[in-house]
């Protein structure tokens, strides 16, 4: 009985290491990621991630930004800028803004007159040898004045 329950004590704190390592591989990338919304900017208090194993998968989050905001999406995967590639699509998938056309900025500051529910799709670069990895987008908003 004692062996039974020895095992079982060892076998739940294998999941929670395990749980608990991940948790901190994700705050890591989210950290990393946060320091590009600044202090002007408020954190909507999302943390868009996925775990994308390939090049190839593409995440997609679904967002309502507010009219009368400046906006700043931050998307990071690793620790080091430029790993993700970002695009944002508004409802009907019409391109709004990718940063493949700007070296892969891990950023990107705009301001929205009407509200707009829009689209943000999220790959890996592949250029940068990172194979797979958290994706990690962050959105942040200061009011106009």
């Amino acid at each position: 009985m004692k062996k039974g329950f020895l095992k079982l004590v060892i076998l739940v704190s294998g999941f929670i290491g395990i749980s608990t390592a991940s948790a901190q591989v994700n705050d890591t990338v989210a950290n990393a990621c946060a320091k590009h919304l600044e202090k002007q900017f408020i954190s909507d208090g999302q943390q868009y991630r996925a775990l994308l194993m390939n090049t190839d998968e593409t995440a997609e989050f679904h967002t309502t930004l507010y009219g009368g905001s400046v906006y700043r999406i931050a998307a990071c995967s690793g620790l080091s800028d430029g790993n993700l590639v970002f695009t944002i699509y508004d409802s009907e998938r019409n391109l709004l803004y990718t940063n493949k056309d700007y070296k892969n900025s891990p950023w990107w500051d705009f301001k929205i007159s009407n509200t707009l529910d829009c689209i943000i799709e999220a790959k890996l670069n592949g250029e940068g040898g990172q194979s797979s990895g958290r994706a990690v987008i962050l959105i942040g908003f200061k009011q106009q004045k």
